[in-house]
């Protein structure tokens, strides 16, 4: 069974999104303040965070952090839910390896509809239905193997640990490779969010993944003013 920890302090928002939530057939465990979340996510291991960023203890913002910096939860997604709304708020807040943002007051079906789309980027062999098209096949492309149905990326047959919207990154640039992608596009259509004063994050993410991915980092571009470009073909390797 799926589960999602709802860590929210407003009890009548808890129980509206628990409710719902169970409705769907996932089990639920709440939290009602930021310390022990964190805890519980290592002892309960959830599929999904649901996370409020006004805590009465710490900011959800730390809660993220300590999540995102443990190798043991670092993969479990995290949507934040907040009154927030300021662009840079979200900025922060995908910077910090959230996969999406929904902005109070939302409706309730909006918000199932977004936690449906990230448990299904993020455990797509999972959500998959019986009668489904079958899987497409691993990509190798130099020292790089890119598994989406698993998910599963290795870089000279080494497994590499990366995130939902890590994995939806590279795979954004992969599939358009030898094609350079402005910050402005990859924003819209990675994280699914505008503005020209939030570039940084894709820079930030970029960073990140080039550094997860070693000696294959260096396929993706810089292509300076302009954005990122994954080559057209590896380089050859010396023998």
């Amino acid at each position: 069974m799926t589960r999602v920890l709802v860590v929210e302090d407003e009890r009548d928002l808890q129980e509206v999104i628990g409710y719902n939530l169970r409705e769907l057939g996932y089990d639920v465990v709440v939290s009602e303040r930021g310390a022990p979340a964190a805890g519980l996510a290592l002892e309960q291991r959830p599929d999904l965070v649901l996370l409020d960023l006004m805590l009465p203890d710490i900011s959800g913002l730390e809660v993220c952090r300590s999540l995102k910096s443990n190798p043991a939860t670092r993969g479990i997604p995290v949507v934040m839910v907040t009154a927030k709304s300021a662009e840079v708020d979200r900025v922060v807040g995908f910077e910090l390896g959230a996969d999406d943002y929904v902005v109070k007051p939302f409706s309730v079906r909006e918000l199932l509809l977004r936690v449906q789309a990230v448990l299904r980027r993020s455990q797509p062999a999972q959500a998959a239905a019986p009668a489904a098209p079958l899987p497409t096949p691993a990509i190798t492309f130099g020292r790089l193997r890119i598994d989406r149905e698993a998910p599963n990326v290795q870089v000279d047959d080494e497994d590499v640990s990366l995130t939902a919207l890590e994995l939806r990154l590279l795979c954004t640039l992969y599939e358009r490779r030898n094609r350079v992608q402005s910050r402005a596009v990859l924003l819209d259509d990675v994280w699914c969010v505008s503005g020209e004063n939030a570039t940084r994050t894709v820079d930030t993410h970029v960073k990140r993944l080039r550094e997860k991915l070693g000696p294959a980092g260096a396929y993706i571009e810089t292509i300076r003013g302009v954005g990122y470009r994954f080559v057209g073909a590896p380089p050859k390797q010396p023998p």
